[in-house]
């Protein structure tokens, strides 16, 4: 399910479409709040936008394959209805920004496999409810990114779709289960994905990668329509959906899109939380845990904490 996209070089562009161009490119690695505004400035357009991660994805997803599903054609057909939406002055939280999502959430006329051959036919009948949350605030998806098989494992490899690796180093992993939404961020292919999280399959590829990741409170985010049928008839524990971004601010506005609202499903009365105590990270105390209870630190993990106190103490942390 790939494409090959004949990006054309600026030399062979007119001036306003060289332009055009120019500002796209340097969107690629901003965060999704700065892309969104560039597109209400209207100094990008969401096809524009798009065809700029397209031709990323196309340029560097060979070595990273971090995006194996694409659904590209619809994505365009997306991009272009979220600009004639711009141009009339309508305005939604997400409107034509590219994001992806794992591969475990349903899109509706791509497979759902988690990695596993025996599902490569699964194909979904309708999104997620959280992938439907965010095409309802104006994203524009381009494909699904990749998962270890039964997303399983700290790396991200199957026998459906192969390994991705590490947009800072090829020769290491995004991690798992959430390694190719990790990976995709980092590289500059999206500035918002979605992903899933138990035990780390979040939080584990966002350090992996350098990117922002927040595994949510159980029930926040809406389940349904995540996996390939494995006979499963409750909720898996501690399983939550969670976005993986380029910054804080991204997550949060992730989050606010993705609240669960299925009647049935919803946990939190309350989404919100109070306004940070101090705005300055000097002005924070930070607790320090050395080690595992009952868990001698390793010789690299003290060199690394003892790093992280260093640089937290250099800017005037108290640590403690």
């Amino acid at each position: 399910m790939t494409t090959t996209i004949d990006f054309p070089n600026e030399t062979t562009l007119s001036e306003s479409a060289a332009a055009a161009h120019g500002i796209a490119a340097s969107l690629a690695f901003a965060s999704a709040r700065e892309q969104l505004q560039a597109l209400a400035d209207g100094r990008v357009s969401a096809v524009e936008l798009l065809e700029q991660a397209l031709a990323r994805i196309e340029r560097h997803d060979g070595e990273l394959n971090a995006i194996p599903v694409r659904a590209i054609e619809q994505a365009r057909r997306d991009a272009q209805a979220a600009d004639a939406a711009l141009q009339r002055g309508e305005r939604k939280p997400l409107l034509g920004l590219p994001i992806t999502v794992k591969e475990n959430f349903d899109v509706a006329g791509l497979p759902t496999t988690v990695g596993n051959p025996d599902y490569r036919s699964n194909i979904a009948r309708q999104d997620a409810p959280a992938v439907a949350a965010l095409r309802e605030a104006g994203a524009v998806l381009i494909g699904k990114s990749n998962v270890p098989l039964a997303l399983s494992d700290l790396q991200s490899y199957n026998a459906v779709y192969g390994s991705s690796n590490n947009p800072w180093d090829l020769q290491r992993t995004p991690g798992g289960s959430s390694g190719g939404s990790a990976a995709a961020v980092a590289a500059g292919f999206v500035a918002l994905e979605l992903g899933t999280d138990i035990g780390g399959s979040v939080r584990i590829p966002a350090h992996f990668n350098g990117v922002f990741g927040h595994k949510t409170s159980y029930g926040l985010i809406s389940m349904r329509g995540t996996g390939a049928p494995q006979g499963r008839f409750a909720a898996r524990d501690l399983s939550v959906a969670g976005p993986l971004a380029r910054t804080a601010l991204d997550l949060e506005l992730a989050l606010e899109q993705l609240l669960n609202l299925d009647p049935l499903q919803a946990k939190g009365w309350q989404a919100s939380l109070p306004p940070p105590r101090h705005q300055r990270l000097q002005d924070f105390r930070v607790l320090v845990l050395g080690a595992w209870p009952g868990q001698e630190a390793s010789l690299s993990e003290q060199l690394v904490i003892a790093r992280v106190v260093s640089a937290l103490q250099a800017q005037g942390v108290q640590t403690t």
